[in-house]
């Protein structure tokens, strides 16, 4: 898989136009690359030319909002849930992205992606995180999964990906070590369905 490294909420657009964005996409049978394995990524953006999304099940080990922040000069106590900081994919690890509800925008430097969520990577959400006007979900994710023109559709007509719709309790609630199941149950599937196509391909 090859990651485009240009993306930033001030050259993306999300596009409905029979693309993914806005949806889930889950490690299906298909997945060669172990970075993703069992891996649910949201879709923030998908048309003609690219794609991007986070993983929203891989938390970075003990690290909380709450031990975050200090690290990027915010000061305060999270307002809100203190959520574990993800792993949101290998490009730009060191990127913060927050994808968050959108009761909280900033007008320069948030895109939205849906009637309900946005994603900001600008320092003033993680500031509002201490604040009042926090969002009432939000996580922070470090880095990103991209895809260039063409390859996404590719690795989902390889059994790479399963395309599911979006449940923000997925996004936002629950166990990480349990969201590949719980989305897979938005489409009717089990993991043993899954390894037994798996073992008959």
């Amino acid at each position: 898989m090859v990651y485009v490294t240009n993306i930033g909420t001030s050259n993306i657009e999300s596009d409905d136009g029979g693309y993914l964005a806005g949806q889930l996409i889950i490690a299906g049978p298909g997945m060669m690359d172990k970075r993703f394995h069992n891996t649910v990524i949201y879709m923030c953006v998908h048309d003609a030319e690219q794609a991007m999304g986070i993983i929203i099940n891989r938390p970075k080990p003990d690290l909380k909002l709450s031990t975050m922040l200090p690290h990027l000069d915010v000061k305060g106590l999270v307002t809100n849930e203190d959520t574990q900081v993800l792993y949101g994919g290998p490009v730009e690890p060191e990127r913060g992205f927050v994808l968050h509800s959108r009761d909280f925008t900033d007008p320069d430097n948030s895109l939205p992606l849906s009637d309900t969520l946005a994603l900001t990577t600008s320092k003033s959400v993680l500031t509002a995180l201490t604040h009042d006007n926090a969002p009432k979900r939000a996580v922070l994710a470090l880095g990103y999964a991209g895809w260039q023109s063409g390859q996404l559709e590719a690795e989902i007509m390889r059994n790479s990906w399963l395309v599911a719709p979006v449940n923000e309790d997925i996004i936002f609630a629950g166990e990480p070590s349990k969201k590949w199941k719980m989305a897979l149950a938005e489409i009717g599937i089990t993991p043993e369905f899954l390894s037994a196509e798996a073992g008959s391909a």
